[in-house]
C-alpha cells in the first residue's frame, strides 16, 4: 500500500485563493463606496438606495442581517425574478451545478446589490478560508463570469417581523460546484439550512492523483490517515465498490437507520483512531463559520458518533493514479451524509439533520 499523499496544504491552494475575507474587504469596500457616490446612474431603476458595503464592512453584521438588507433593496422586476414563499419546494433542492433561477446574480442585481451578495457569501465561511472559496466559485464558474454568473433565490421576508416574531426566510446561492444556504436557523433540523454542495476542478476536470491547487483534496488526505491506521479487517470493511449515484436531492438522501450501513463502524475503531476521525470532522466543517459548523458538529455527535461509518470506494477509475490513495469515500450516519467524490475532481454532498427531525 502506498504512503498517503502529504496532508498538508498544497501551497497552490494559498497562493492561488491570493487572500483572506479581510483582504478581500479592504480592496473591494472604497471601490463599492465610489460607486454609490459617484454611480447613481447604473444603479437599476427603480431600485432603492442601500448601504454601500463599504459602510457594512466598517460595522460587521451577521449575514442574516445582509441577507435583510439585500431584500428589502429589492424592486418589484428583482422580487418577481429571485423572491419565492419559504414553502416553496424550489428551496430545499441541491445539485453539482445549476442556477436557481433564470438569471444570474450579475443580470439581476445592482453593483451595490452585487456587492452584498459577495459578503453574505464570504461571511458563510470561516476567515482562513473564506478568500479561497470565492476563488474556487470564481474559478469553477469562469466560462459564465466568475461569481456574477452564480444565481440567488429568497425564500420568505428576510427581517420582517410578527406578532410571534421573525418570519422564516432563506438565502440560496447556486451555480457549478456551489450551493449554499443561509436560513437565521429557520429551517428546523438541519445543518446549514438544508443540503449543501461544495466542488473545484482545480486545473481540468480531470485532475491529476495529487489535486494540485484543488482547496478541498486536504479533507480527503486526512480521511486517507484514517484508512492507513486501519488493519487488514477494517480494511476490508471500509472498501465499497457501490458509491452513491449522482441524483441532486437523492444523492443525499438519509438511511435513517445505522442497521444497514456499509463501511467500518466508527464503533469498531480504537481510540487513536476514532480521534483521527474528529480530525477528519474537523477538516470538512473548517471552511464554514463557526455557528454553522458547531451546529453541524452537534447533530452529528447528537446521531451517535459510533453510529458513523466510514467508506471509501476502490472502483476502477476512483483511484485516480492507482495509488491506494481513495479518492472517493464518505463518512455516514442514519441522520447525516458527507459524500466527497474526488475522481475525476472534487464534488461533495451534505445533508445533516437532527436525529430527532430525521
Amino acid at each position: 500500500m502506498s504512503k498517503p499523499r502529504s496532508v498538508d496544504s498544497c501551497p497552490d491552494c494559498s497562493d492561488r485563493a491570493g487572500f483572506t475575507r479581510r483582504e478581500f474587504l479592504k480592496t473591494t469596500a472604497a471601490g463599492v463606496a465610489t460607486l454609490s457616490v459617484a454611480g447613481a446612474s447604473i444603479i437599476t431603476v427603480g431600485s432603492p438606495k442601500i448601504a454601500p458595503a463599504a459602510e457594512a464592512a466598517a460595522m460587521p453584521a451577521a449575514p442574516e442581517t445582509l441577507v435583510a438588507t439585500l431584500f428589502k433593496s429589492l424592486n418589484d422586476k428583482q422580487k418577481e425574478e429571485i423572491c419565492f414563499p419559504f414553502d416553496h419546494e424550489l428551496r430545499s433542492k441541491v445539485d453539482n451545478n445549476w442556477h436557481i433561477v433564470t438569471h444570474s446574480v450579475d443580470e439581476v442585481l445592482n453593483p451595490d446589490q452585487r456587492q452584498l451578495v459577495r459578503e453574505i457569501f464570504l461571511d458563510l465561511h470561516s476567515e482562513e478560508y473564506a478568500g479561497r472559496v470565492l476563488h474556487q466559485v470564481d474559478d469553477d464558474n469562469k466560462e459564465g463570469g466568475g461569481f456574477g454568473s452564480c444565481a440567488i433565490a429568497l425564500f420568505g421576508e428576510p427581517g420582517a417581523q410578527t406578532i410571534a416574531g421573525k418570519t422564516n426566510f432563506e438565502f440560496v446561492f447556486t451555480g457549478r460546484h456551489v450551493t449554499r444556504r443561509c436560513d437565521g436557523n429557520s429551517v428546523a433540523g438541519a445543518a446549514f439550512g438544508g443540503p449543501i454542495f461544495y466542488g473545484h476542478a482545480a486545473e481540468t476536470d480531470n485532475e491529476s492523483a495529487f489535486h494540485r491547487g484543488n482547496i478541498y483534496w486536504y479533507q480527503a488526505l486526512r480521511a486517507n490517515e484514517v484508512f492507513q491506521s486501519l488493519d487488514g479487517r477494517l480494511r476490508k470493511l471500509a472498501l465499497r465498490q457501490d458509491p452513491r449515484p449522482e441524483k441532486k436531492n437523492e444523492t443525499v438522501k438519509l438511511s435513517g437507520s445505522a442497521k444497514d450501513l456499509g463501511g467500518v463502524p466508527l464503533s469498531e475503531l480504537s481510540h487513536d483512531q476514532k480521534d483521527l476521525v474528529r480530525k477528519v470532522m474537523a477538516d470538512l466543517l473548517a471552511p464554514f463559520r463557526k455557528p454553522d459548523a458547531d451546529k453541524a458538529l452537534a447533530m452529528i455527535e447528537a446521531g451517535g458518533f459510533d453510529n458513523l461509518h466510514l467508506s471509501f470506494f476502490n472502483n476502477q477509475g476512483m483511484d485516480i493514479g492507482d495509488d491506494g490513495v481513495w479518492d472517493v469515500w464518505q463518512l455516514e450516519g442514519p441522520s447525516m451524509v458527507w459524500y466527497f467524490r474526488g475522481a475525476p475532481h472534487v464534488h461533495t454532498w451534505v445533508n445533516i439533520r437532527d436525529p430527532k427531525s430525521a
